[in-house]
């Protein structure tokens, strides 16, 4: 008995010792922590020891490893909404394309509150922001007169949302 206990401890503790992989200085996710995150995509609100249940660690191990996953950045608990239910009714991806400094024009979109998504890439466009606006007006004015008239932006290509179709996060443990 005393050994079974000794390495559930070990268990619940293992990955706070190698917090980092020295490959490329992300975050080191073990199975464990993988199946904490999948439990909170499922459902954010889900109780600890209801967590623990699933993964076989206790409330407070868990408490303590989604804190660290917090901490690192590693995930975010939200609640995510429908715009339209909350008054945004003109959601679109907006392709830019940049002379110069591509990471500036980034640093600069991730400051606007419209912006929810900025991605560099390599292709048609230098990067791809999506944007979260109250109507047509109000994403003509992000679009004409702040995202144009960034220092650098040397084009933009502006895809209207007409209906989405899927939105999930569920990607982050398969």
């Amino acid at each position: 008995m005393h050994s079974e206990a000794v390495a559930s401890r070990s268990a619940e503790h293992r990955d706070l010792r190698d917090p980092r992989d020295s490959r490329n200085g992300t975050p080191h996710l073990d199975a464990v922590s993988l199946a904490i995150i999948e439990q909170l995509q499922q459902d954010g609100r889900r109780p600890y020891a209801a967590i623990g249940k699933a993964v076989g660690l206790s409330e407070a191990a868990v408490r303590q490893r989604v804190q660290k996953l917090l901490d690192q950045g590693v995930m975010q608990i939200v609640a995510v909404t429908d715009p339209l239910t909350v008054g945004f009714r003109r959601q679109a991806m907006v392709g830019i394309n940049v002379e110069g400094d591509v990471e500036a024009i980034a640093d600069a979109l991730t400051d606007m509150a419209e912006v929810e998504y900025v991605v560099m890439t390599a292709g048609s466009f230098d990067i791809l922001a999506e944007i979260v606006c109250e109507d047509d007006d109000h994403l003509l004015d992000v679009i004409n007169k702040r995202i144009r008239a960034q220092p650098g932006v040397r084009s933009t290509e502006s895809f209207v949302y007409l209906k989405l179709k899927k939105q999930t996060y569920m990607w982050g443990t398969r």
